[in-house]
């Protein structure tokens, strides 16, 4: 275990505002839980008081009226105790539900607004949180409902065993102490041990979500023997943690559950002297015996309470954590323009990702509006940073990038991102049907716009000819389709509802030669009046642009227009093949 999970277990949990507001908002059905709590807390005391009075009152008496009028009255109790438990079911499940969806929305909204920059976590470990949600729901939501009435009423139970037995209350006031330091004890071996299987569980997942993501790659490259041994170390370890957490908590609860037998048996001892000497009666006995084992009975709970609590903690802390990365959405006004003009400029920026060395050194271009611009370079040179920078994905560590004069960071990521069509290197499509991959959802593209834009991207082509069309589904990432098929079905993203830039990277790099020229065609026309960044190594696309930028290790290194850039490299290109040509003649002469 890490020292950060260490400091995770020992920190106390404070109830931020994603998990406090959803309480508080509910908190007139939590009084109500609380207030049904209470009376069946209340009836729970009648059955002791209906055994005190049967003994001392009716069968001395032979009271038979009596007995039937007792009876008739602790029917109607039971009746309302059912009725109140299956009402006070209903709220906390009702309420439980409630608060889940409205925490479950905020992590989900927070976990895809978070910049890339401050993301930690694998995607297996960061999946494996949102599973935690429900145990912050269940432990806020009811447990502390329950515990939070059940034990402060056992005071009351004390209090009645005094009334009815006297001295017989000392006996569940020294158990009482006695289980609740017993968990108390044991609450920090709880806390290590919930912060390694935490841990080893969100270890477990990572090896899980990577082995089913990438289950085609794992076949085909031989990868299953080494994810296999990834998986049984998991599962050993995790395995190992979750029998000692459990162990420890079942001795918890058992010592609680032991002190609850010794509170009825010493009453039962206690009481028996006290009959003895007339001091208290036989009924009075049976009622203490039974109250004593209702006075300890909540302190079972609270102990089961406390060791859901170290999961509880942990959980939070984690998820916490994830709330509170830096994200793009914040407070202050965006701009939210309803259409670009297409300017983009990139001024003296300097970009690292996290942990590695810089991606981008001193970068500064400008492309003016409707202007068409191929980015080039060598593989792992920045083009494709360049992109997620356009795109705000990233935060420059120096500089700034502008759009229509305006700084990146001002405008609603959201709207940004609508006005800017973009196909990037990774294609990722969605579950769910063709069209949903096309629309997104957006009330603005109609079923004309969505085979305006297949129809430019070729995808009309193949899916035209299958008699569900674009109602058909697609499994996770896609499955099934070729990468050119994916890569039109992204295109057709891009293009619809004609955005006013459109950025692609490697748009074309998993089409046919065929397919690309007739691609490029259908381009050349809707790109008319738009800024178009496209990112390449093929060749052909560059008939699209005019002007080239070339990139070299994070720098420009080249830029001006596109015949003229490709002369000089050209020229560049030659120069080397005669060197290198002339040191081979040099090395044979020798």
């Amino acid at each position: 275990m890490t020292d950060n999970d260490m400091d995770i277990a020992a920190r106390p949990p404070r109830i931020a505002d994603w998990l406090s507001g959803p309480i508080r908002e509910n908190r007139p059905i939590y009084m109500r839980i609380a207030l049904a709590a209470l009376f069946t807390n209340l009836f729970a005391l009648a059955a002791s008081i209906f055994t005190m009075v049967v003994y001392d009152r009716v069968l001395p008496n032979d009271a038979v009226d009596s007995l039937i009028a007792l009876s008739i009255g602790m029917g109607i109790i039971i009746l309302f105790d059912v009725v109140l438990k299956l009402l006070r079911g209903y709220f906390t499940d009702f309420a439980g539900a409630r608060v889940d969806r409205a925490i479950g929305t905020s992590v989900f909204r927070q976990l895809i607004a978070i910049r890339f920059g401050s993301r930690r976590g694998s995607t297996g470990a960061q999946a494996g949180l949102m599973r935690e949600l429900e145990t912050l729901r269940d432990f806020f939501a009811s447990a502390t409902v329950t515990a939070l009435v059940d034990v402060p009423f056992a005071l009351i139970t004390l209090v009645l065993i005094f009334v009815i037995g006297g001295p017989v209350v000392l006996v569940p006031l020294v158990i009482i102490p006695l289980v609740v330091l017993s968990g108390w004890l044991l609450q920090p071996v709880l806390n290590r041990l919930s912060a390694a299987a935490m841990k080893d569980g969100l270890g477990k997942q990572t090896v899980l979500v990577e082995t089913i993501g990438g289950l085609e790659t794992v076949k085909a490259s031989g990868a299953a023997p080494m994810l296999e041994r990834r998986w049984d170390r998991a599962l050993q370890d995790h395995a190992g943690i979750s029998l000692r957490q459990r162990l420890v908590s079942n001795l918890a609860v058992t010592l609680a559950q032991a002190g609850q037998m010794m509170s009825y048996v010493g009453v039962v001892i206690v009481g028996v002297d006290l009959v003895g000497d007339g001091d208290l009666s036989l009924g009075g006995l049976l009622a203490c015996s039974i109250l004593a084992g209702r006075a300890v009975a909540p302190l079972t709970q609270l102990t089961q309470l406390l060791s859901r609590l170290t999961s509880t903690r942990v959980a939070y802390a984690q998820i916490d954590r994830l709330m509170q990365q830096e994200n793009e959405v914040t407070e202050d006004r965006r701009l939210s323009p309803p259409a670009l003009r297409g300017e983009i400029e990139m001024r003296d920026l300097t970009f690292s990702y996290p942990g590695g060395a810089k991606a981008l050194d001193n970068v500064s271009f400008r492309i003016a509006p409707g202007e068409k611009v191929a980015i080039i370079g060598r593989v792992g040179s920045g083009k494709s940073t360049i992109a997620r920078l356009l795109l705000g994905l990233y935060e420059p560590e120096s500089g700034a990038v502008m759009v229509d004069g305006s700084e990146l960071r001002q405008f609603e990521p959201d709207v940004l991102r609508r006005r800017i069509g973009s196909a990037l290197q990774e294609t990722v499509l969605f579950s769910g049907t063709v069209r949903d991959n096309i629309t997104l959802g957006r009330d603005d593209i109609d079923d004309e716009e969505m085979l305006r834009a297949a129809r430019l991207s070729g995808t009309d082509e193949f899916m035209s000819v299958l008699p569900n069309g674009y109602e058909r589904k697609l499994a996770d990432r896609g499955e099934g389709l070729s990468g050119g098929q994916k890569q039109s079905i992204a295109l057709a993203r891009a293009l619809a509802g004609r955005p006013d830039v459109l950025l692609l990277d490697e748009p074309s790099s998993h089409m046919d030669t065929q397919g690309e020229a007739a691609l490029l065609d259908r381009l050349q026309g809707e790109l008319a009046d738009r800024t178009l960044v496209v990112i390449t190594h093929r060749t052909p696309f560059l008939q699209l642009v005019d002007r080239l930028i070339v990139v070299d290790r994070g720098r420009i290194v080249g830029d001006g227009p596109r015949d003229e850039v490709l002369a000089r490299m050209r020229g560049q290109q030659g120069a080397r093949v005669t060197t290198s040509t002339a040191a081979i003649n040099d090395g044979n002469a020798s």
